[in-house]
């Protein structure tokens, strides 16, 4: 077979055979194979009169074991690899991932120019998200919010919901894949705020050098939790506001409702507790009438102390995940949104 002899030219004289062996036939049996042949050839290989005759070291002849078992690993596994990753979802996949890399910029740029609608965008986020209802699948993240702005929870918020609209026009000028939908512009734009107030409060700890305040995010900060987040990319818009009724006035509403609403989304008091700044424009009020609930109390503590903290782990990756899955009710993700067909080359006009 061609798979046997390119391994055969490859490895080592005292593992030839091995990849060939007809009694040896899926993957985990062929690995337990080799490690056997490993291990039985190297007792053998440690005489002295072998070692004399060795034209390479121990080390090089573990080596090709480990480097023999994985390439038959790979042989087995690159029909399913090509059904999988073909060239084209590589292509789709790079894609989305300038589209948001552009998309993040913009939303950046927009939110450091008005850092006062930093908790206005992360309520409306929360707002949009929290009207999901599991009994009957809808409501969720799904952009309604523009269509409920001048609902009474959402006093306040015109602001922020402008600042997205225009930044929308922006990212959409400069879209191959088609405009972004809300649902994903509010999304984003709840995850550019928070780093933002995550890069604040790294620069309050240095004094207020902005500088030295940029390092110790870099060093301390929560970047690498964004992962899941960043795939939950190509939410779909509702087409009509998602029904009254399901979203608290968090400024006045009890602590209980507040669960309550928690609870019904699946979530629960940690959540709450680590949600406070999406609770109303003082978090520090929100976090005092929480703190009096039994359920809360616990939690809130736990995430003052956190933020008391240099890195803050607890706070921000907890808030992270408590976003990410909020950012995901009610959706079912087109991971092939905001890709565009690859303008096509005509070989025949190529000089070579």
């Amino acid at each position: 077979m061609a798979g046997a002899t390119f391994l055969s030219s490859v490895q080592p004289p005292a593992l030839r055979g091995v990849a060939a062996s007809s009694s040896v036939s899926s993957p985990a049996q062929r690995h337990a194979h080799m490690l056997v042949c490993c291990k039985g050839n190297v007792e053998g290989f440690e005489t002295a009169a072998h070692e004399e005759r060795l034209r390479f070291r121990r080390r090089d002849f573990i080596g090709g074991c480990v480097g023999t078992t994985i390439g038959l690993e790979m042989i087995d596994g690159s029909t399913r690899f090509t059904g999988v990753a073909t060239a084209a979802d590589l292509i789709e996949r790079r894609q989305r991932s300038e589209f948001q890399s552009s998309t993040k910029d913009t939303l950046y740029t927009a939110i450091k120019a008005n850092p006062e609608l930093v908790p206005s965008l992360l309520t409306l986020a929360l707002n949009d998200a929290i009207t999901y209802d599991k009994a009957t699948k809808t409501g969720g993240a799904n952009g309604s919010i523009r269509l409920e702005i001048s609902r009474p929870e959402n006093s306040g918020f015109s602001a922020a919901l402008d600042l997205l609209v225009e930044a929308k026009k922006e990212i959409d000028s400069n879209s191959k894949g088609g405009p972004i939908s809300f649902a994903d512009l509010i999304a984003f734009a709840s995850q550019s705020a928070l780093k933002r107030s995550f890069l604040d409060a790294a620069i309050a700890k240095c004094g207020g050098n902005e500088e030295k305040g940029r390092t110790l995010y870099t060093a301390y900060g929560s970047n690498g939790q964004w992962g899941l987040f960043d795939r939950t990319f190509g939410r779909t818009d509702a087409q009509e506001p998602d029904p009254e009724g399901r979203v608290p006035v968090w400024s006045t509403a009890s602590v209980q409702e507040m669960k309550d609403r928690f609870i019904a989304v699946g979530l629960g008091p940690r959540q709450l507790a680590v949600m406070s700044a999406f609770l109303g424009p003082d978090q520090a009020a929100t976090e005092e009438r929480l703190i009096a609930d039994p359920d809360c109390r616990p939690w809130v503590e736990k995430y003052q102390r956190s933020r008391e903290t240099v890195s803050r782990t607890d706070y921000e990756v907890d808030l992270i995940t408590t976003l990410t899955k909020l950012s995901s009710l009610g959706q079912k993700i087109n991971y092939e949104a905001y890709t565009y067909p690859k303008q096509k080359i005509d070989l025949g006009k190529l000089k070579l």
